[in-house]
């Protein structure tokens, strides 16, 4: 069967302790989830490897048996199942023999195989009678030294040659795998069901609630602050059968504030303010979601400037705190001068030096 090197795919030594084994697993759960790299086959694959080897060596039984029979571990102890974990035990499938060994050189888990009693030769109940016996398709030696029963026959710590095969996870029909090819046996994945949920800027900064119809089923799902557009909240094992569902959030354009580019937590939006608080300055009242405030405007601000307000944007989505708030003014002339007022612009602009901003 093929052999996974579960210290290797964590990236261990094998003397680490529990704590490294916890903290590499973690780094690499992290790299490889499927959330993370969505539709990425490669890294699917390495997340399960990483799962299945975190698995067995954060468990010190289970890590035990794997250093000790290697890639054989858990079908033997399967097949030990019946007979108090042993499966080399009295009664036991392989009942009389020594059990596996690693052979040096650890984990390119080669085995050398030892029988009680005799050299392991043939007719002593050594390595080829017991393939011979168990594997070879032949008929077995019985005590005597006779020919007993072939192995389909067989029974051996109460367990027929089939049920061997199947408790060490081998097909043993014609069109199965033979030794050495033992088929993966990995459960099923049911596709999560997928449901949307609708909300404002303002549900979305103060987090709200939505109920889900999924086929009949109402699901009360909670939104928390700070979610964004395409944000999924994954609800596990509320389908109507039992499978997770994946609710995926959509949140409508505000009036007035928008996301930053780029950014889920900062926002921006436009503030008019008139041409006498752009050129003399002036502490001009500007709403958020956190409510109202003043903004200064300095003397001589110009058309599309931006401030930031720090703090002031939306909440960061599982943090504490929250992002900034950037107010672009925008210069509001007026649209009408009556005649003194245009006699008037005109003696102001006589009086203000500005050179010409399209001369480079």
């Amino acid at each position: 069967m093929e052999y996974k090197d579960y210290y290797r795919i964590l990236g261990v030594p094998r003397t680490a302790s529990k704590a490294e084994i916890r903290k590499a697993f973690r780094k690499l759960a992290r790299e490889h989830h499927p959330d993370v790299k969505p539709g990425d086959e490669a890294a699917e694959r390495r997340f399960k490897d990483v799962n299945e080897a975190n698995a067995v060596l954060s468990d010190p039984d289970k890590r035990k048996q794997y250093d000790t029979l290697g890639a054989n571990w858990e079908a033997f102890s399967r097949a030990g199942a019946q007979t108090g974990g042993d499966p080399f035990a009295s009664g036991g499938p392989f009942a009389g023999f020594g059990g596996f060994r690693s052979a040096p050189g650890g984990p390119n888990v080669r085995y050398e195989f030892r029988t009680s009693g005799g050299n392991g030769g043939a007719g002593t109940g050594g390595f080829s009678d017991f393939f011979e016996r168990f594997f070879g398709g032949g008929p077995s030696r019985d005590d005597a030294g006779g020919r007993g029963s072939r192995p389909g026959d067989s029974q051996a710590g109460g367990m027929s040659f089939a049920d061997i095969l199947e408790q060490m996870g081998i097909d043993g029909s014609p069109a199965g795998d033979s030794f050495g090819g033992a088929r993966s046996r990995e459960p099923v994945r049911v596709a999560p069901l997928e449901a949307r949920a609708e909300l404002t800027l303002e549900e979305a900064f103060e987090g709200t609630t939505r109920i889900v119809d999924l086929g009949g089923k109402r699901l009360q799902v909670t939104i928390p602050r700070g979610v964004s557009d395409g944000n999924r909240i994954r609800l596990s094992g509320k389908g109507p059968a039992g499978q997770d569902v994946e609710v995926v959030t959509n949140v409508r354009p505000h009036a007035v504030f928008r996301r930053r580019a780029g950014s889920r937590s900062d926002l921006e939006r436009d503030l008019p303010i008139r041409l006498e608080e752009a050129l003399l300055g002036a502490d001009v009242p500007v709403s958020t979601l956190r409510g109202r405030l003043l903004l200064k405007i300095p003397p001589g601000t110009q058309n599309g400037r931006s401030f930031r307000l720090k703090g002031k944007g939306m909440p960061r989505l599982g943090g504490e705190d929250a992002g900034d708030l950037y107010v672009r003014v925008r210069v509001v002339l007026p649209s009408e001068l009556s005649p003194e007022a245009s006699a008037a612009a005109r003696q102001f602009l006589d009086l203000v030096e500005q050179p010409d901003p399209r001369t480079k």
